[in-house]
Order: C-alpha cells, then structure tokens, then sequence
C-alpha cells in the first residue's frame, strides 16, 4: 500500500544507486513527474518515460543521497540557509526541491525568484 507516492520513487533512486542498476521505477504521478524533470536538468538522471503506471527511470550514478522532507517545511524567501545546512553536506553541493506558487523548483531558484513555499525533499 501507498502512503507517499513521492517517497516510494526517491527510495526506489536511491536503492538502484546503492545496487549499481542501470534503471529503476517508481509510481506515475504529476508531482513526481516534476520532482524527476528538476532532478534531469540538474543531471542526478538521465532520463525518464511513462511505461504504463510507472516512470522508467533511466540512472547515471551521480546521487549521494535523496530523500524527502517530512514534514513538509515552509519556508520564506530568504530563509534557505536554515534548511540548506539542515539537508545538504555543504554549501552548493545538491539541491533542494521546493514547492513554490511559481512550481516545483531548486531552492536557488527560489531564491533567484524571491518567492517561498515548502520543501519537498533532497538531492545530493
């Protein structure tokens, strides 16, 4: 049974990283859809597809760590540092991956943009 659809498909990542697959799937989604488009412009992926009810997710081994952020944080516009020393290993080293009325996007985009919401999960 799902509880968190956005959760099963990071542990789904990060456990085919760990094993050295080449791909992985995880449950189809508008919000994970999303959360998987940031995470290809930034390279953590290579590429995903819908096959059916789930997302094929195609690895290229460049994830450390992902996870989501339970409870979902807000945030401000300028309270990114708080949360970046919180999630990540080290200033500029992965992202975080916000929701924000603007959409689902890296924090320094956010904080490019100047606008808050709340933290969905981790990359690095």
């Amino acid at each position: 049974m799902q509880h968190d659809i956005l959760a099963d498909c990071f542990s789904a990542i990060k456990n085919a990283e760990r094993v050295g697959k080449n791909e992985c799937f995880s449950p189809v989604s508008s919000l994970v859809k999303n959360v998987l488009e940031v995470m290809k412009i930034h390279s953590f992926i290579e590429e995903f597809e819908q096959a059916g009810k789930r997302f094929r997710i195609k690895l290229n081994h460049r994830i450390n760590d992902c996870n989501i952020i339970k409870p979902r944080f807000s945030f401000k516009k300028d309270g990114f540092e708080k949360w970046e020393k919180r999630y990540l290993p080290s200033t500029g080293f992965g992202i975080l991956i916000v929701s924000t009325p603007k959409g689902i996007m890296t924090h320094e985009k956010a904080k490019k943009d100047g606008t808050g919401g709340k933290l969905l999960g981790y990359v690095y």
